[in-house]
């Protein structure tokens, strides 16, 4: 058995400020959140033979360290404040300062197992799923438009309001395109891509949500990808008291993309999701609990048809 410890170390990251520590009281630095302080921060945990680091979500503040440590060779750590306030309130530890956040979250890196670290995500993920997230909005702001536009009588204010509608539209198609032939450009990406579209029901935008919002799938087992998706039910139970299952966590925007394509094949357009649906029914469901079964089973077909390399047929299970 190996004696070899690794040593750790955390970051809190701010807008203009990273705190480090590495644990437990083996040094603390604070550098500027830029190209140059994060090449000492880098430099500072190579001299201390850092090669775990814990790091925060912090709204996308966190993103440019994290590449640079990756791409210097150190394993990252991406911490959800959840898990971080969670091993803070199983310890009791209630002082809060970036200094003593970054030691907390050195001390969680410490004690993630070996083999719950994922490997870091494909790099050529990141710029997509930006680009998504503006098709996204646009969308939002789409129907933000035409909540307003409902209630407007003058009639020169709602042609404002359907030239506006008009422009989004047409900028949302243009970015979808223009994103679609940048995935393209990738032929592994273009492969994955057909074979998530070959799905009933899944049309090429939902498709284009699967690929970039979920880039593990295919690599993990059915009921892998349904947690992370946060389409997984989750039992609730004490004692005597059985309450239903329910869904928790995961990725919202890859949830809704699969919940909105299930919505359409459970009514329509895929055989399995309207049997699925329609015996969910009859056995007294909910309405949406019975389309959020469906989501699940659409998103563990689209696992199965990618893990496979084969596109898909009716006679898919999803085993």
């Amino acid at each position: 058995m190996s004696n070899h410890t690794i040593v750790c170390a955390g970051i809190d990251t701010g807008k203009r400020k990273l705190d480090a520590a590495i644990g437990p009281g083996a040094g603390e630095l604070q550098v500027a959140n830029t190209p140059d302080g994060q090449a000492a921060l880098s430099a500072w945990l190579r001299r201390h033979q850092v090669e775990r680091v814990g790091i925060e979500a912090t709204g996308g503040c966190e993103h440019e360290v994290v590449v640079r440590l990756r791409n210097d060779g150190f394993t990252v750590i991406v911490f959800q404040p959840a898990q971080v306030r969670a091993y803070a309130r199983f310890h009791l530890k209630r002082a809060k300062t970036d200094r003593i956040d970054a030691a907390l979250i050195a001390d969680c890196a410490a004690a993630r197992k070996a083999e719950d670290i994922h490997a870091p995500p494909d790099p050529r993920i990141a710029p997509f799923a930006e680009q998504l997230t503006l098709i996204e909005q646009i969308a939002e702001d789409i129907a933000c438009i035409k909540t307003r536009r409902a209630t407007v009588r003058d009639p020169a204010i709602r042609q404002h309001w359907d030239d506006e509608i008009k422009r989004l539209r047409q900028t949302k198609r243009a970015s979808l395109k223009q994103l679609l032939a940048a995935i393209r450009q990738h032929p592994d990406l273009a492969e994955k891509l057909d074979l998530i579209a070959s799905v009933d029901s899944i049309a090429l935008p939902s498709a284009v949500e699967i690929l970039v919002r979920c880039p593990e799938i295919g690599t993990l087992s059915r009921e892998k990808v349904a947690a992370l998706a946060g389409l997984a039910p989750y039992p609730d139970d004490s004692c005597d008291q059985h309450s239903p299952r329910h869904i928790q966590g995961g990725r919202e925007r890859l949830r809704k993309a699969l919940y909105n394509a299930a919505l359409a094949g459970a009514f329509r357009w895929n055989k399995h999701l309207i049997e699925l649906y329609q015996r969910l029914m009859a056995k007294g469901k909910h309405h949406k609990a019975a389309l959020i079964a469906c989501a699940r089973k659409l998103l563990i077909f689209v696992n199965a048809v990618v893990a496979r390399r084969a596109p898909w047929t009716t006679e898919y299970t999803g085993a």
